[in-house]
């Protein structure tokens, strides 16, 4: 069962004055900046057009969907995974109620429509602009909003209390680095938090911090990390499998998973370049994080001599068994949503945004799959999860390049450490599994009084 928050005081108040001043202050500062990130995707739809499809959606227009449902917002892939035991599980409950997922991003709307087909309807969420947000509150018409991990939009927050929509943060996260940054504007936050029905934080920590930031003690409860609860697909196995006899027959294979550039796939590579020095015909399959991004690195896997293979030209059918697909160094995945698959035929799995100072990605997938996992230093876009793989030593971190090169080289030459990490992960995330159900006993009561 979830666990409410101990009784704690309520935040204070700033004055009225203040707040008034804060609110204005950020309405200038988000009408100043809409049209500055509206010209940036649409120049970044020239090399993308995902990024002009349903364009409109951003300033709150665009279709009507069913009214009376549950919107859910996730903000990009990570975020849209997590939401899919919660989207199934209210699918299965209550299979008339019309059911909205919002996102940012392209891939994450790419994500949601494979995921949740005709489930769902998926749209962008609108820029946090007053009109935009009554607008898609106009279309949307929610009867219950939820909103997962560090979503903070004063005006849409605002609007589902202007319309008593019951307002849910699932798997809530704020890391103690953000905080500093959100007491900076305490007042306009304290009243954000204030809307919100329920806080359902992923650790007793994020509770903590939220009640710090305003939101209602009483409201505020631990129910863990939703990651959790992801269900592997049946045929993970099989298609793991098939992968392996493409590329990588009789030869290693690692992944790099959710890659950055700034340095991070340079370290990758001459990772690599030292992993082949003690392991000939080791094949590296890179995943970079961006869609965009893909022609850049393929460019720069050439110019480095690397030989290579674009997942994206490749496939299935009769050429899987190709010499070029077993003989290449590096295969390129410039394709969306094969990545677990990926996992599933490593025998090694580093995740990116680790060595760059992004905050690193999902090490659930590969510890679900009995991957040993390598990271970097920065993960502090989830430190209670990576502090939870490498206490159990499913994972381990690497600082630089040499570093990642020894041990991708060491677990290579060792099956017998490559599954004891592997046993130790699936372990962990069995054992932290049941989010789904806590946050379902928060929700319920939210839906049968709608």
């Amino acid at each position: 069962m979830a666990t409410a928050s101990p009784p704690a005081a309520a935040p204070c108040r700033a004055p009225k004055a203040r707040r008034v001043s804060l609110r204005f202050l950020y309405l200038l500062a988000v009408y100043a900046t809409a049209p500055l990130i509206s010209a940036l995707l649409l120049w970044r739809g020239l090399r993308d057009r995902s990024y002009w499809h349903n364009f409109s959606e951003r300033f709150g227009f665009g279709a009507h969907p069913v009214p009376h449902g549950v919107w859910l917002h996730a903000v990009s892939v990570g975020e849209v995974q997590a939401c899919a035991p919660l989207v199934s599980a209210l699918r299965q409950r209550h299979p008339d109620l019309p059911l909205t997922v919002t996102t940012v991003t392209p891939t994450g709307a790419a994500r949601a429509r494979a995921l949740f087909g005709n489930i769902a309807q998926v749209r962008y969420l609108p820029f946090d602009l007053p009109g935009a947000v009554r607008r898609f509150f106009t279309r949307v018409q929610p009867r219950l909003a939820v909103i997962f991990e560090t979503e903070l939009w004063p005006n849409l927050y605002r609007e589902c209390g202007r319309r008593r929509v019951p307002l849910v943060l699932a798997s809530a996260r704020i890391s103690a680095r953000s905080v500093g940054r959100y007491r900076r504007l305490g007042a306009l936050f304290r009243d954000t938090l204030s809307q919100a029905a329920v806080v359902a934080a992923q650790g007793a920590g994020d509770a903590e911090r939220f009640r710090e930031l305003g939101a209602a003690p009483a409201s505020t409860h631990v129910t863990g990390n939703l990651k959790f609860d992801f269900e592997l697909p049946p045929d993970i196995g099989a298609r793991g499998a098939r992968l392996r006899a493409q590329y990588a027959r009789d030869r290693a294979l690692w992944v790099a998973g959710s890659t950055h550039g700034g340095g991070e796939e340079q370290a990758v590579l001459e990772a690599h370049r030292r992993v082949r020095a003690a392991h000939p015909g080791a094949l590296l399959v890179l995943a970079p994080r961006h869609p965009p991004r893909f022609d850049e690195v393929a460019q720069s896997l050439t110019q480095a001599g690397l030989r290579l293979v674009r997942r994206s030209q490749g496939g299935d059918g009769p050429d899987a068994h190709s010499q070029a697909a077993q003989e290449c160094e590096v295969v390129l995945l410039d394709s969306l949503g094969e990545l677990l698959a990926f996992y599933a035929a490593a025998d090694v799995a580093f995740v990116g945004g680790s060595l760059a100072p992004i905050g690193g990605h999902n090490l659930l997938e590969p510890a679900a799959l009995g991957v040993p996992i390598l990271t970097g230093p920065n993960n502090f876009n989830s430190e209670e999860i990576a502090r939870l793989l490498i206490a159990r030593g499913a994972a381990e971190i690497v600082q630089d390049a040499a570093q990642l090169a020894v041990r991708v080289s060491a677990l290579l030459a060792d099956a017998g450490a490559r599954e004891r990490m592997g046993a130790a992960g699936r372990s962990a995330v069995e054992a932290n599994r049941g989010a789904l159900a806590n946050l379902l006993s928060l929700i319920e009561p939210l839906l049968e009084g709608g």
